[in-house]
């Protein structure tokens, strides 16, 4: 089950806490491995947190990586990376997209697909200051407002969105197979 959250740009922005030796960069074809060993990271943890969770099917975290590489910097996706002594140690996914195409008003809203940094490296800002560039790219194209997804048995993924300004939106559910 996710909540969906939703945080509007303001341009006011919460002190960082980082480390000084975090560098935030654009996703390079280099990164491929690392990002691939992130996402496996990523899944497995959440069926780890509820086995409702899709799992992940074979070949996917390489899959996830080359096309994140080929999209990273369209017209209406990017991506960044957060590097700690040369190593990759997290990274962040956004897309714009009008989320109720035909049915309501049109509105480009920012869209973060992922967001994930190494445990080791949690509690330092890291993931605070991807967020920032992912909405600092999100402002530069007009974009006014963001959202995602959050798996509600991810405590600690909810505390994160809600210290950074979202707030609950919507909440998907999901029925198993009747039998």
């Amino acid at each position: 089950m996710f909540l969906w959250g939703i945080v509007q740009l303001t341009g006011k922005r919460v002190t960082e806490m980082g480390p000084e030796d975090v560098t935030i960069r654009m996703v390079e074809p280099r990164d491929q491995e690392a990002i691939a060993r992130m996402w496996e990271a990523m899944s497995a943890y959440h069926t780890q947190l509820d086995s409702r969770m899709p799992r992940i099917a074979a070949g996917a975290p390489a899959a996830y990586a080359s096309r994140l590489v080929e999209v990273r910097n369209d017209a209406q996706t990017h991506a960044f990376v957060a590097e700690v002594q040369g190593a990759v140690v997290g990274y962040v996914l956004g897309a714009i997209v009008d989320l109720t195409p035909d049915l309501f008003e049109h509105e480009d809203v920012g869209f973060i697909a992922d967001i994930y940094v190494e445990p080791q490296h949690r509690r330092r800002g890291i993931a605070r200051q991807l967020f920032h560039a992912i909405c600092d790219w999100f402002a530069a194209q007009g974009v006014r407002q963001i959202e995602w997804q959050v798996a509600v048995a991810n405590s600690d993924a909810r505390r994160f969105w809600e210290a950074v300004g979202g707030r609950a939106l919507t909440m998907r559910m999901r029925l198993s197979r009747l039998e």
